[in-house]
């Protein structure tokens, strides 16, 4: 055994000796010639060693030789421009439509967005962005499809056809940063998808021609005159009103041929009395009622009113796609105007534009968008009609006409009236383009410039407009608001602020360094909120009117009075009484019994403050506030809890950033 195995490992060694002797070398050295025999001919010479060789190449199958320029690295492309790079096929605009529309379901499915509504909604719209843009008559229908989609709204198709809202936020959605601040803005006001941005940080280098005065020029000295203004607001006249219709209606608005309840389809439950109803908006009987009562409750029936103020919304309420809207609007505004000017002239009534007496509700462009065209003749029509009225001189006229209806008027008392129209702040959806600009549309440096004048001439300002810049911060956008900012002016330039848009008797106070701190030496300026003349919703009507020094224009006292709603049912089928309107109350007897006031002292911001400070001390105050916001409606309910220092919050709040921050 042992042998056998030593005679195979002598073989083996053998054989390996044998195969050592014919194994491949271990280095190879390539002739330096280029193998010229490979290829049968070239497009240079292969010889040549300063450049590479250019063999003839012929493709087997097509039989086609390949071209010069493919073997010479000089002229070889550099990208590829020949083969095909195929692209999607073209989509039809309904194609397009369904494919948002799928997107848009996709995105609110998707669980990477679950829980995050906000994004939920930026990225829809920026679906919808570029639908518009590629398809713009298709926008109308997408925002009609979401809505059903939703189930935000039963009428659809009346908010957003094309005949209603749709056509606008087409534009608005082609034309806004959607992705960033405006889709936020834009959403947060759309059922709070997302919470409100914040504030954009004023920077006002350059927004005054001039610092404020230090010291700050002596106040003007009463001078012991009292004037009577009346201030009305919000009167919605209903030209579509119909006595005996239904009253609580399963529709919007009530009051109408066309209303009904759907628990009584076909016969009305609660018939609408001639004078008015809690859940419609004014018939004529009612606004013709209170015209006739203002001059005998204000003492003014022989001397008249030194002027008065109207600050705004003529028309119903009425939903975008109502028949003729425009008419309609032009019908109301003719008919309240020469109203007004019948019962209250020859005295000037100041009057300023609301976000519904715009044709479609509630929207202003910006003159550097195409849609301001559209726009142009509301504002002449409007500003023609204060023309006609001998409300407005000629040089106001002009201005108001071509500028959103806004004007100044240098009395010769001394008052200066300053008109803008707020609507730029509300829920106006071209507000939305460029919304973290506070000034898109120029109103507010016509404000500036318009105050700077009155500060130069010493006049004393009043400032009219329709939405409110603060209370509670639901009403405005909050960069407009931000700068609108009264420290620069105040207190020796604007007396008084005035505006209407909430229907109820409510009141604001604005504080130096846009309100880092509240006390009764930071309170420069007072904003009145007027009550409506529409009972809508669950309010009774009313009016104020205003005390006010000759001199200084500080208003020394205001009257409020009302008509209770509630009992106008009891007027129908009769003619011997009509509604009675009677005194609410006087501001300083309601609020001032436990302040330190001269009896011919302003209720200025000063004392505005002093009274919410009592407010906090007793909260009967507040609660008489409330009672007054709805000017003593039977319908109203109670302010208690949280209310109570919600209310003293809104009071204290001149513009939206300030409520949104700290109530």
């Amino acid at each position: 055994m042992l042998l056998s195995t030593f005679l195979t490992l002598l073989s083996c060694r053998a054989a390996l000796a044998a195969s050592s002797s014919s194994a491949p070398p271990s280095a190879y050295t390539v002739p330096g010639a280029f193998p010229t025999s490979v290829y049968g001919s070239y497009w240079n010479d292969p010889t040549a060693t300063s450049a590479q060789p250019q063999p003839v190449i012929t493709d087997p199958v097509t039989n086609t030789i390949f071209p010069e320029n493919l073997t010479n690295p000089e002229t070889f492309p550099k990208n590829d421009t020949v083969d095909l790079h195929p692209l999607p096929l073209t989509s039809n605009s309904s194609e397009l439509l369904n494919t948002a529309i799928a997107q848009i379901a996709a995105i609110a499915t998707n669980p990477a967005f679950e829980g995050n509504k906000c994004a939920q909604c930026q990225a829809s719209l920026e679906v919808a962005k570029f639908l518009v843009m590629a398809a713009p008559e298709q926008g109308p229908l997408l925002a009609e499809a979401a809505c059903e989609y939703f189930n935000y709204s039963d009428t659809c198709y009346d908010e957003y056809s094309v005949l209603a809202l749709g056509s606008m936020f087409s534009q608005v959605v082609a034309l806004a940063n959607v992705g960033g601040y405006d889709g936020q803005n834009l959403c947060s006001r759309f059922d709070d998808l997302c919470p409100i941005p914040p504030a954009v940080p004023l920077n006002m280098t350059g927004w005054f021609a001039k610092p404020k005065p230090n010291p700050l020029p002596p106040p003007k000295q009463p001078s012991g005159e009292r004037l009577k203004v009346l201030h009305v607001s919000d009167i919605h006249i209903d030209p579509r009103y119909a006595t005996g219709a239904e009253v609580n209606c399963s529709q919007y608005l009530c009051c109408r041929d066309n209303a009904y309840s759907d628990n009584s389809p076909d016969q009305v439950l609660f018939p609408a009395p001639r004078y008015g109803a809690y859940y419609c908006d004014t018939p004529l009987e009612l606004m013709l009622a209170a015209m006739e009562a203002i001059p005998e409750l204000t003492g003014t029936a022989d001397t008249g009113f030194n002027f008065s103020l109207f600050t705004g919304d003529l028309t119903a309420h009425d939903t975008d796609n109502q028949y003729s809207r425009y008419v309609v609007l032009l019908l109301s505004v003719v008919i309240v105007y020469n109203l007004l000017k019948k019962y209250f002239g020859p005295p000037p009534v100041y009057a300023t534009v609301g976000n519904h007496d715009t044709y479609v509700h509630p929207l202003l462009p910006s003159c550097y968008h195409d849609s301001e065209r559209h726009f142009h003749r509301l504002y002449e029509h409007i500003s023609s009609m204060w023309s006609y009225e001998g409300w407005l001189p000629e040089e106001s006229v002009q201005y108001a006409s071509t500028h959103y209806a806004a004007y100044s008027v240098q009395r010769p008392d001394g008052l200066r009236i300053i008109s803008i129209d707020t609507d730029i702040c509300e829920d106006n959806y071209f507000g939305y383009i460029d919304s973290e600009d506070p000034d898109p549309f120029g109103v507010l440096r016509f404000l500036t410039d318009e105050l700077q004048a009155a500060e130069d001439a010493g006049d004393r300002v009043w400032i009219i407009g329709h939405v409110l810049a603060g209370w509670d911060g639901s009403a405005a956008q909050s960069n407009p608001t931000n700068l609108c900012n009264v420290d620069r002016f105040s207190p020796h330039v604007i007396a008084n602020i005035f505006w209407g848009h909430t229907h109820q008797d409510q009141l604001s106070i604005f504080y130096a360094n846009n309100g880092t701190a509240m006390n009764a030496d930071t309170a420069l300026a007072v904003s009145w909120i007027g009550p409506s003349i529409t009972p809508l919703t669950n309010l009774n009507s009313g009016f104020r009117m205003y005390e006010v020094d000759s001199a200084t224009f500080d208003v020394l006292d205001s009257y409020t009075w009302i008509s209770p709603v509630n009992e106008f049912p009891a007027l129908d089928n009769q003619t011997e009484y009509g509604p009675t309107y009677q005194l609410e109350y006087s501001a300083r007897e309601a609020y001032g019994q436990n302040i330190t006031w001269g009896a011919n002292d302003p209720l200025n911001a000063t004392w505005w403050h002093l009274v919410t400070e009592q407010m906090e001390y007793n909260s009967s105050l507040v609660e008489l506030f409330y009672i007054h916001e709805s000017k003593s409606s039977a319908a109203s309910s109670k302010c208690t809890g949280s209310c109570i220092n919600d209310t003293i919050c809104y009071i204290r709040s001149g513009s939206a950033p300030v409520a949104l921050q700290n109530c």
